[in-house]
């Protein structure tokens, strides 16, 4: 007969020690406190351990005292400590001061202040709850849930981990915090491949840049990749990056931000801001070097000041500490006050003083200046 189908409470009353399926054994029992069933026997030095089909341990777990319920299969335990297994190999152990344990044959349950550590990488999960599913490769863990790695720690209500793939997926208020680069991330699910070191938030993200403990960067998306061996983060669907030094904002569909280098390319449509002189630029796609402090913008430009004074181009270069702006190809300069068109080849300046030149290309020489009077108002 195999215990392997049996309830763990007839394992436990007929004593079967020579079951394919090792039923918990225990030594000294005491129901001095009860003599009813229900309201449990005492045991101490329990061991749980529990096999599959072709004999490999699905897990192993060990208890100083553990009281015996009917219904909860075996109930409380102190300080129980085991293992769990995939294809006969640990890949979590796992800890507690105390648990409620159950199982079934099937899954193991433990509530209480629990640990879970995997031996190979080093994770280690904290919770009130921990799942283990071993026919669908699945452990979980919630309620109040802690991650800590090397590389990352993580809060959310849940985590649940396929220990095949070493995918973690957090879900729920998810805060995780890198290491390197130092970042946090707060989104809804998050999920964490270990080997190839890739966070991948499916959900709205928001991100926070630090260096020495200080905030110097914010962004946001619908979704975005983050690889944290090369520091690069793809941010996708309403890409927007706020930088404090230097004061600016960019927008756009998709945005690569490589925290290494600390370069952001857009091949979409983008949007900056410059928050100090309340430039605005739009083009086709851009690059910005932030140690630099250059951003290179290309296709349809379209420079605006605060006075709406602006400059248009195919292609321009804005060097951020200079305050000045290098237009090529098609360039236009418009002002409102006094209103004045300029058209030419190149143009280079200030836009928030307006004091820009436009010179014409090499083939034509010329420039197209058009001054545009002021509309004479009748007084009565």
């Amino acid at each position: 007969m195999n215990c392997y189908y049996l309830p763990l409470t007839l394992c436990l009353v007929i004593g079967l020690s020579a079951c394919g399926n090792k039923p918990p054994t225990a030594s000294k029992p005491d129901n001095s406190d009860s003599g009813s069933q229900e309201s449990g026997l005492t045991f101490y030095g329990v061991a749980l351990e529990q096999f599959d089909e072709v004999g490999r341990p699905i897990w192993k777990v060990n208890a100083k005292k553990a009281k015996y319920t009917k219904e909860k299969q075996i109930g409380q335990a102190e300080n129980p400590y085991g293992e769990l297994y995939q294809d006969g190999k640990v890949v979590y152990q796992i800890k507690a001061e105390q648990a409620d344990i159950e199982q079934d044959g099937k899954q193991l349950f433990l509530k209480g202040k629990i640990f879970a550590t995997d031996p190979k990488n080093g994770v280690v999960l904290q919770g009130n709850e921990l799942e283990w599913r071993p026919k669908e490769d699945l452990l979980i863990v919630r309620d109040r849930l802690n991650g800590n790695h090397k590389q990352l720690q993580a809060m959310a209500q849940e985590a649940r981990v396929k220990t095949r793939e070493q995918r973690v997926e957090f879900s729920g208020k998810v805060v995780a915090t890198s290491s390197d680069p130092q970042m946090k991330m707060q989104t809804e699910h998050l999920i964490w491949q270990i080997k190839d070191e890739k966070l991948i938030g499916d959900r709205p993200i928001q991100f926070e840049r630090y260096k020495n403990n200080q905030i110097t960067d914010r962004g946001k998306g619908n979704s975005a990749e983050v690889n944290l061996k090369t520091k690069i983060a793809n941010i996708k669907e309403n890409a927007q990056l706020d930088l404090l030094d230097p004061p600016m904002q960019i927008i756009s569909k998709s945005m690569i931000w490589n925290m290494n280098t600390e370069n952001i390319i857009t091949n979409s449509p983008v949007r900056v801001f410059q928050r100090a002189e309340k430039v605005t630029v739009t083009a086709n796609q851009g690059e910005m070097k932030i140690p630099q402090k250059i951003v290179y913008l290309k296709g349809n430009v379209n420079a605006v000041g605060q006075r709406r004074q602006s400059l248009s181009s195919q292609t321009l270069t804005w060097y951020l500490d200079k305050k000045l702006l290098e237009g090529q190809g098609n360039v236009v300069y418009r002002q409102v006050d006094p209103q004045l068109y300029f058209t030419g080849e190149t143009a280079v300046g200030n836009l928030e003083t307006e004091d820009i030149v436009v010179r014409g290309g090499k083939s034509s020489g010329r420039v197209v200046t058009e001054i545009i009077p002021q509309t004479k108002v009748n007084r009565q």
